[in-house]
């Protein structure tokens, strides 16, 4: 006898499912609607949760579940690509701290004042409610960063690890904040898991060496993520968002890092969807919450100048300040959870979660074209910002000298490396590579490669560089928005050589023939030609 049991889900849990696929339906409408105008998707993340709240749709526990696990995992993959000593940089953590106090002392000043004209929400405020939320309104988006320089691939630029230095100082000083404000004190059982930490380390190590590539890495990454990581600091008093970025940092060096935070991508990305709606969807829509959150984007400018004068004092080019400004130009989601924590304690209105919230989509909708289009905006201005630039230069911002080189590779990683090997073994000496990363740099350097470190995207780069003598460029950048960049600079400088470029798929190879490269390879096809080639050469050998 067969015995069938046949599972039915409660009603409730049917309605809080399809719930979720009505956001999600909407999120991807409003993304793919936005992306056929060139904006980033999460602009339409963003307005479909608006577009839901006006309907009458509010934010449930598991999409606010799925949120919370999208920015952990965001923290995370930001540790595992963050080195410690980059945080002590002057450009960084002294910028990060005279920013803080000047803006928050900018928007509380600001709020004070229009507390004078009896404005609605304003008038309200004491001068330590001001100070509070001018305190939330001075940090800037960690989220919104992480993601334009990841679709940029200017994660391993200096322009964007001194904006992900900045936005981790700014979430120390919220997670003291946090710390002192709900009187949360950290248990004895905190400080024997920070002592144990570095002991922890050779473990993590040998089990993150035996998970090989497969399913068990992504796992990986979501069990010290989430467990080691968020939950073990929850349970002794501190933020478990925290401990997601600590573990992460600690796994950093290792060298399977890079591929481990790959294999969360696209499971990260899926999740902070999840996140960009719960803005819309928790947001208390007013008229007084509207106007308010109006008046607080027009200070904007105000703060973003402040991070370009701030870095520029620490003898950045003026491209790199302008870059690493326009990162940082918004608010931040940080500023909720502060504005959340000081609401619940009576110091502030819940409306005034609903002004962060609308000011926040706001600025993300301004911020996402400005990035964009931030090498345009430079290259009209460069004069003007030139004038304020500082003399002095940092070592990862030194000229570029190609000498005899003939053949130039940018970037250099695994195509670009064996791209390098098999030229200089019939042309040595005659061969560079150029990456922006300066950590891969020193590798291949203390390998003997002659490797450059330079930003191929950067229009003052190929003023700096003579290449006169190159006859050949090679595209091999891991993104495809990097090598259009560079072939548009290219092009720019009157570079008469050939060039060639890698590409994922068939569409991006028609791009870069139709704006002049000669040759493209896509590496998916040839992987497999290559290898069919390899087995003929074994076998009728």
């Amino acid at each position: 006898m067969v015995l069938i049991f046949r599972y039915t889900k409660p009603p409730n849990e049917v309605i809080f499912i399809i719930m979720e696929l009505i956001y999600f339906a909407a999120a991807f409408v409003f993304g793919f609607a936005v992306y056929q105008l060139k904006l980033p998707p999460l602009i339409g993340f963003l307005l479909a949760g608006f577009a839901l709240n006006l309907a009458g749709y509010k934010s449930t526990e598991l999409l606010n579940t799925i949120a919370t696990l999208g920015v952990t995992l965001l923290l995370f993959s930001i540790g595992l690509k963050l080195k410690v000593n980059s945080l002590m940089k002057p450009q960084v953590w002294a910028s990060a701290t005279l920013h803080i106090i000047l803006s928050s002392a900018l928007f509380s000043g600001f709020m004070l004042l229009l507390s004078l004209f009896a404005l609605p929400l304003f008038v309200d405020l004491s001068w330590q409610s001001a100070l509070l939320v001018g305190f939330a309104l001075s940090f800037s988006s960690t989220v919104f960063a992480v993601k334009v320089l990841e679709e940029r691939g200017e994660m391993g630029s200096l322009h964007g690890k001194v904006a992900i230095g900045i936005l981790v100082m700014q979430d120390i000083f919220a997670v003291v904040f946090l710390a002192i404000s709900t009187g949360k004190i950290p248990n004895i059982w905190a400080l024997v898991l920070i002592i144990s930490l570095p002991l922890v380390r050779p473990v993590m190590g040998w089990i993150l060496n035996r998970s090989k590539h497969g399913e068990l890495l992504p796992l990986f990454g979501f069990f010290f993520a989430l467990v080691a990581g968020y939950h073990a600091f929850e349970l002794v008093g501190l933020k478990g968002d925290l401990g997601a970025l600590i573990i992460g940092m600690m796994i950093a060096p290792h060298k399977k890092a890079s591929e481990l935070s790959k294999s969360l991508l696209n499971l990260k990305d899926i999740l902070l969807v999840g996140f960009f709606l719960t803005i819309g969807l928790n947001a208390e829509l007013t008229t007084s919450s509207l106007l308010a959150a109006l008046l607080l984007v027009l200070v904007l400018p105000i703060k973003t100048f402040l991070y370009y004068v701030l870095t520029n004092m620490f003898n950045l080019r003026a491209r790199t300040s302008l870059l690493t400004t326009f990162s940082l130009a918004n608010y931040s989601e940080f500023g909720l959870i502060v504005c959340a924590v000081a609401a619940s304690t009576g110091m502030i209105t819940s409306e005034w979660l609903a002004v962060i919230a609308i000011a926040v989509s706001i600025t993300f909708i301004i911020a996402s074209p400005l990035n964009k289009r931030s090498n345009e905006i430079y290259a009209k201005i460069e004069p003007w910002l030139l004038k304020f630039e500082s003399k002095t230069r940092l070592s990862e911002e030194l000229p570029v000298n190609l000498n005899d080189t003939k053949i130039v590779i940018f970037g250099m990683g695994r195509i670009g490396t064996g791209a390098y090997e098999t030229i200089n073994a019939t042309h040595p000496q005659l061969v560079a590579g150029i990456d922006i990363k300066p950590e891969v740099v020193d590798k291949h350097i203390k390998r003997g490669r002659n490797v450059l470190i330079a930003d191929a995207t950067d229009p003052d780069f190929w003023q700096r560089v003579n290449h006169s003598r190159v006859e050949m460029v090679m595209l091999t950048m891991p993104q495809h928005m990097q090598n259009i960049f560079a072939l548009e600079q290219l092009k720019a400088s009157g570079y008469k050589g050939q060039v060639t470029a890698i590409a994922n798929y068939p569409d991006q190879q028609k791009e870069l023939e139709e704006m002049g490269v000669n040759s493209t390879y896509n590496f998916y096809l040839e992987a497999g030609s290559g290898f069919a080639e390899h087995v003929k050469q074994k076998l009728f050998s």
